[in-house]
């Protein structure tokens, strides 16, 4: 089974060193109580959770997985109930949550540092509280007064749970496809019917209730995406009173049998005639739900640096202890029979890979949830305004980019553990299994990949590219006084301004040929993705520098710094230098074979 030590030391460079979370939190007015001595506090409680609770109930989760019951209800694996009870009394659901439904009004950054800790540990079971949050960001944004006081403070305190209820058999992504109805009673609820594929924590036995938040049509409705509306449909209707009422019309039809992820209940959901309450007005459903889908994306994002972050600590503890071979310079440990295999060049490219996308992810994602802080707590307009704009841009890529590097550190860990890695017994292989969900749902890459080149950039004719290029010209003039950084800055720099001119090289081919977008969307994303990643860690470079400067008794752990970032960009970056080629080669390689040509 994998092992997991919430990496805190890590956790507290991003939030002091790098970002400085302190300062970040005097410049909002509901944080100006918000202190290091609070976070640390924080930090080290949810970490003896993660570590003590939750990861031990990962390998248990994977093995016994979820059981369908009579009458479409489902128990979980054993341990995940009372260790979600335990999660509920400590008041984690309720951390970064709105203090007008009971919540502790902290910031998004802080409450996700918590979800990083409980993801790592163990996702399958995190992401049962996990959807909640997006719950609530949906009815707190749309609903009515009344949907509110009925259903927020349940779902803010944990005691009731949210799914996300979008995909169907014959529409997948393309939701303008989707045939659930949601017909009108006399009381003014409605009456939902149809069915709702691969629902995350669509049921089970953690919570007295549990809130779907739907997507339907009604019997007016046009085709396409323009005719969807949003509903809230409970598990159990609730009373007036807000206590739990009859069951509703809404059961599970299947457990899904999945490669991974086995301790969380992705479910077929059957709404036959359910009772759901309609979401703002009609026939605007689906710009609703981006509320609730943005969110998950960003979660999905932090699902892949839970991979990475899980790979990389149990391959490094196995590539300290097993003995294979000796080092090509001579031997490492003369007193044994051969030498650790972290002394081999190869092992250590795979460890280093992990470190690098692991701990610059963490920067990166911990950067969008300040900027997350600032869009939902700042008094300044323009500030919000900004964030707004940068979080736009970042969340596809995030979710995209972390995805992918979490699947390939993955993927690395097992392939240090060799044949060891291939059986269950270490848990790795359980670790690539679900990892690899993360590049599919909330919208696989080339979803996200789409919506990053053709909707933020072209569609706003590179608008939304510009204040992040800006920050990172910034960032590499406000760096260069210190010497030591300037080979990552000229780097940042030209791969900027081939961000910027390739974005218009696509846009010109893509008049003449839409299929231009399609053809380089993905690489592009991916090409976004590393160039960030490089901004993090030039960002975590300087930091280090200057701690070191200032003196310190962990020189060690600043010098690993500097020297993972010098890896990233020898080894990792210039991948980028390939994709500029394959997105320069247009659409043609990839749309000139005839599909009658596609033959075995």
């Amino acid at each position: 089974m994998t092992t997991y030590k919430a990496p805190l030391r890590d956790m507290q460079f991003v939030m002091k060193d790098v970002l400085n979370y302190e300062k970040h939190y005097q410049s909002l007015p509901a944080c100006d109580e918000v202190n290091q001595e609070l976070i640390d506090a924080i930090l080290g409680e949810a970490s003896k959770f993660s570590e003590e609770v939750v990861a031990p109930l990962n390998t248990v989760g994977d093995e016994a997985g979820c059981e369908m019951l009579e009458d479409g209800e489902v128990r979980t694996p054993p341990g995940f109930k009372e260790a979600y009870q335990q999660y509920v009394d400590g008041g984690w659901p309720s951390l970064d949550q709105p203090s007008r439904y009971g919540g502790q009004d902290l910031p998004m950054s802080i409450g996700l540092t918590v979800r990083e800790m409980t993801g790592t540990a163990n996702w399958s079971w995190a992401m049962y509280p996990g959807l909640s949050h997006g719950a609530v960001e949906t009815i707190d944004a749309h609903g009515s007064e009344e949907q509110k006081a009925m259903f927020m403070e349940p779902l803010v305190s944990g005691r009731w749970t949210g799914t996300m209820c979008l995909t169907e058999a014959q529409c997948g992504t393309d939701l303008g496809l989707l045939k659930s109805k949601a017909e009108q009673a006399e009381d003014g609820t409605y009456r939902i019917t149809g069915s709702k594929l691969f629902v995350s924590s669509g049921e089970h036995d953690l919570a007295e209730n549990i809130v779907h938040i739907v997507l339907a049509r009604m019997p007016d409705s046009p085709p396409g995406t323009k005719g969807i509306s949003l509903f809230i449909v409970p598990k159990f209707i609730p009373n007036e009173d807000g206590s739990i009422g009859e069951r509703n019309n809404v059961r599970c039809g299947v457990l899904e049998r999945k490669m991974g992820i086995h301790g969380n209940s992705t479910c077929l959901l059957n709404f036959d005639g359910a009772t759901g309450y309609l979401v703002g007005e009609a026939k605007k459903g689906l710009n609703y739900m981006f509320t609730f889908m943005n969110f998950a994306r960003l979660g999905t994002g932090l699902q892949g640096l839970a991979h990475s972050e899980l790979a990389f600590q149990n391959s490094l503890a196995y590539s300290r202890d097993r003995l294979q071979m000796r080092s090509l310079t001579g031997p490492k440990n003369p007193g044994g029979p051969a030498d650790p295999i972290i002394v081999h060049p190869d092992v250590r490219r795979m460890l280093l890979t992990q470190k690098a996308f692991a701990e610059g992810g963490r920067a990166l994602i911990y950067f969008a949830s300040t900027q997350g802080d600032i869009l939902t707590m700042s008094d300044d307009p323009e500030a919000r305004e900004l964030a707004d704009h940068v979080l736009s841009f970042l969340t596809p890529i995030i979710k995209a980019f972390l995805t992918e590097t979490g699947f390939e550190s993955a993927n690395l860990g097992l392939q240090c553990f060799g044949g060891h890695g291939y059986v269950n017994e270490w848990g790795v292989e359980q670790n690539v299994r679900d990892a690899r969900i993360g590049m599919l749902y909330e919208g696989t890459t080339g979803i996200q990949a789409l919506d990053l080149l053709g909707r933020k950039v072209l569609g706003t004719r590179g608008k939304a590219l510009t204040p992040v290029t800006s920050f990172i010209l910034d960032f590499c003039k406000r760096s260069r006084n210190r010497k030591e950084l300037r080979p990552y800055l000229k780097t940042l720099i030209q791969l900027t301004k081939q961000w910027k001119s390739l974005t218009r090289k696509i846009g010109f081919a893509a008049m003449r040929d839409r299929d231009a977008v399609g053809a380089a969307s993905v690489d592009y994303i991916m090409f976004s993705g590393y160039v960030l990643l490089g901004v993090a860690w030039a960002a975590s470079a300087r930091a280090a520098y200057r701690r070191l400067e200032q003196g310190t008794t962990e020189e060690a752990f600043y010098r690993a710094k500097i020297q993972t970032a010098e890896f990233y960009f020898a080894k990792i970056l210039p991948r980028t230098t390939s994709l500029l080629e394959t997105m320069s080669a247009g659409p043609d390689p990839l749309m000139t074979m005839d599909e009658n040509q596609f033959i075995f």
